[in-house]
């Protein structure tokens, strides 16, 4: 472990060829659905200050709401598949279903009794070219995360790839989350999170051409059905959707 915290502080502490697109911002732990149970999540995303594109074909992320459904199913102790619907509301005909994503994950189970949870995602689907100019994408996201008495520790080491737009023919990029929280008590953990994308996973952008963004976030453990997780985030760098506030409330059935 005492390799990973020189590099978790080297992402949130430095200033995405394909944009984030503020629809789903969450860092995955590895621990998969129960077997038999389904959580369905609402995502709700608000950007008090985005890109505002010249190009006309884009729609701006400027003053923009993004409503997520995520419905996530665990198949056994070590597979669960997620499916997303994305959907925009915003003015100048802004407001429209965006796209849907399907993710299924696999990971190691807790018997294996591993030093660290893992777990690794793959997540394919098709969002509308006037929302993003690349419409069908493809996401590998390798889940590493310990949790250590009250500390929890989280990297997701994520590589996109656009499958048809306008970055087809470019390689993966290397978009890195990471968490740290710490349990104040058995109801709230309070943390930061850092997201961003760098460029191609060989060949990293320009810093001006990079994303990052860091949120200051809380988990709420209210009840054993319950997911709640709020945050308010900010860019670092100008290339950065810039004052965002999240919500994930989520419920297990």
């Amino acid at each position: 472990m005492a390799r990973f915290f020189p590099f978790l502080l080297f992402l949130i502490l430095t200033n995405k060829i394909i944009a984030q697109d503020n629809y789903e911002i969450q860092v995955y732990g590895s621990e998969t659905m129960t077997k038999g149970k389904t959580m369905v999540e609402l995502h709700s995303n608000f950007t008090f200050d985005g890109g505002k594109s010249t190009d006309k074909s884009i729609k701006s992320s400027n003053h923009i709401e993004h409503e997520t459904i995520e419905i996530t199913h665990g198949f056994n102790d070590w597979f669960e598949v997620g499916f997303y619907l994305f959907n925009a509301i915003g003015d100048n005909n802004r407001t429209a279903y965006v796209g849907s994503h399907i993710r299924p994950r696999v990971c190691i189970p807790e018997r294996f009794h591993l030093p660290v949870g893992l777990s690794l995602s793959a997540e394919v689907g098709y969002q509308k070219p006037t929302f993003i100019s690349d419409d069908w994408t493809i996401e590998l996201r390798p889940i590493i995360d310990k949790k250590i008495n009250k500390l929890y520790l989280c990297l997701n080491p994520v590589l996109e790839k656009s499958l048809h737009g306008t970055s087809a023919a470019e390689g993966y990029s290397f978009s890195p989350n990471a968490k740290i929280s710490y349990d104040i008590n058995k109801s709230f953990s309070p943390g930061i999170e850092y997201y961003g994308s760098l460029g191609t996973w060989n060949n990293f952008a320009p810093s001006s051409q990079q994303e990052h963004n860091l949120f200051i976030s809380l988990d709420a453990d209210l009840h054993p059905n319950l997911e709640l997780n709020v945050g308010y985030g900010w860019g670092l760098n100008r290339n950065t959707d810039n004052s965002i506030v999240k919500c994930i409330v989520g419920w297990k059935f």
